[in-house]
């Protein structure tokens, strides 16, 4: 007699996560992740330089010509990058008022993980694993932890 646990019957059906590491996948999702962090990037009133900082480092030129014409192939960093940040607006919207939202990112924060910075300061000098972190944080006040 096999007594391995199972779990219990349930309605529900986890989503399938995107393969980022296929092309396909990348070549669906860039050029909207793309718009999205630029009309992200504006809401927030991100600096170029910043916004460049924020994708992993870009060089101005790639920069504007992304700008003017998204439809290309990101890298798996980039896309991820993109999808925390835009992980952290829809947060944001949800916990806060529109105006207080888009200004979180720029304000200075208590909260001990920010060390008295903006939250933008502490995502352009720690990367992606501060992203992360922004991102954990909203979505735990989100669920109520």
């Amino acid at each position: 007699m096999s007594l391995a646990y199972a779990y219990p019957k349930s309605r529900f059906e986890p989503a399938t996560l995107v393969d980022l590491n296929s092309r396909t996948e990348r070549e669906r999702l860039s050029q909207s992740a793309l718009k999205g962090f630029f009309r992200l990037t504006a809401a927030w009133g991100v600096r170029d330089d910043d916004a460049r900082e924020l994708l992993g480092g870009l060089s101005s030129s790639s920069f504007y010509d992304w700008k003017k014409n998204p439809d290309r192939v990101l890298e798996v960093d980039r896309i991820t990058r993109i999808s925390y940040l835009l992980g952290i607006y829809k947060s944001l919207h949800i916990l806060y008022g529109d105006k207080l939202a888009d200004e979180w990112v720029q304000l200075p924060n208590t909260n001990p993980i920010f060390a008295g910075r903006t939250p933008l300061a502490f995502m352009l000098g720690g990367g992606l694993l501060a992203m992360q972190s922004v991102r954990r944080l909203l979505d735990a006040r989100r669920g109520g932890l």
